[in-house]
């Protein structure tokens, strides 16, 4: 393996955002597994969350409270793992050299990492072991007006489906290549605003504008004809995207920089429709737990108002058999002697 220029000799690691001049060593199976790559402010990405996120599950465990283990698995293993792969992997060093990986590492961070990040509830774990002052600090920054208006549901969609097109279709995206800083706020910008979008569709914290089920999935549903659009638009264009940028590299192994940007549009378009089934699956997972929840309440409801009626129907039993006895108007026995009346006493 020829290390590009610069490259960290340990761990095989080789630093991010290669550029035109850079010895660029063919994309094989084995850099698949080997060329992994160093960056410090990724890696503290991964690192702080996931440290964050563990003691706080650590502490409720300490005070014998307890937390779901498929919420950490979703967050630490899901959210943090994906971030991991798509920051650190291969898929990051060759992310400015081929438009397909960087499609790869787009997918990655704007469906499964908010998703699982969102599965794993970190702002409901923060409320219960940050401290009162803090925690009322968070409570309004989440219902806070900015939050809100970003978080709304229509507001949080366009963001969601705009990012791509003005990204591609547009200078902003030569800047990230060229620029270090635009990069990575790139990658933060895909998590943070596709978790706005995610965050009221599939999470449990408590956040304003939540929908109901039936409009989750409406509203999820609608971004599927824009992803097959702009992954159509990009396999079919025969104007390079970032051109200049892609052919200063003077690859001379495949794919040509038209094949890349066809593959490209290929995996927007196919990724993004396999990924949405699985959005969709736990949409309904969870549509179907809570009904079978909201079911459960409503059952115990009824039980205990037909409990009550049966104790008030007792109560009135016991209340006018009480009454039937101690009326006044009614003679407690019959007088036997005198049912014969006078006659009786002739004979």
């Amino acid at each position: 393996m020829t290390p590009l220029p610069g490259s960290v000799l340990v761990l095989g690691l080789v630093p991010m955002h290669a550029r035109p001049g850079d010895p660029i060593p063919p994309l094989t199976p084995e850099r698949l597994l080997t060329a992994w790559t160093f960056d410090i402010w990724a890696l503290l990405g991964v690192l702080v969350p996931t440290a964050l996120y563990l003691t706080g599950v650590w502490r409720l465990h300490r005070r014998g409270d307890h937390w779901p283990v498929g919420r950490t698995l979703a967050f630490v293993g899901g959210g943090m793992g994906f971030t991991a792969i798509a920051l650190l992997s291969p898929i990051a060093t060759y992310d400015t050299v081929l438009l397909s990986v960087h499609m790869v590492q787009h997918m990655i961070l704007t469906m499964p990492v908010p998703l699982f990040m969102a599965l794993g509830a970190p702002v409901t774990l923060a409320l219960r072991v940050l401290p009162k002052g803090t925690r009322r600090v968070l409570v309004g920054i989440l219902h806070s007006k900015p939050v809100k208006v970003l978080s709304f549901p229509l507001v949080a969609f366009a963001l969601y489906i705009a990012n791509p097109f003005v990204l591609y279709f547009s200078p902003l995206y030569l800047v990230t290549l060229q620029s270090d800083f635009w990069h990575n706020f790139l990658h933060l910008h895909f998590v943070v605003t596709a978790s706005l979008f995610y965050w009221p569709l599939v999470g449990s914290d408590p956040i304003p504008n939540r929908l109901g089920y039936p409009f989750r999935v409406l509203l999820f549903m609608l971004t599927l004809p824009f992803h097959a659009f702009l992954g159509v638009t990009i396999m079919g264009s025969r104007t390079l995207i970032a051109e200049e940028w892609y052919l200063a590299f003077e690859r001379a192994w495949p794919p040509s920089p038209l094949a890349d940007q066809e593959i490209a549009g290929g995996i927007l378009w196919g990724t993004g429709d396999a990924i949405a089934s699985l959005v969709i699956f736990i949409l309904f997972v969870q549509w179907f737990r809570t009904s079978q929840a909201e079911a459960r309440r409503v059952d115990r409801q009824l039980d205990r108002e037909e409990a009550a009626a049966r104790r008030r129907d007792r109560t009135k039993a016991v209340s006018s058999g009480a009454g039937e006895a101690g009326d006044p108007d009614e003679p407690a026995g019959v007088d036997q002697s005198s049912s014969a009346g006078p006659g009786r006493s002739e004979s």
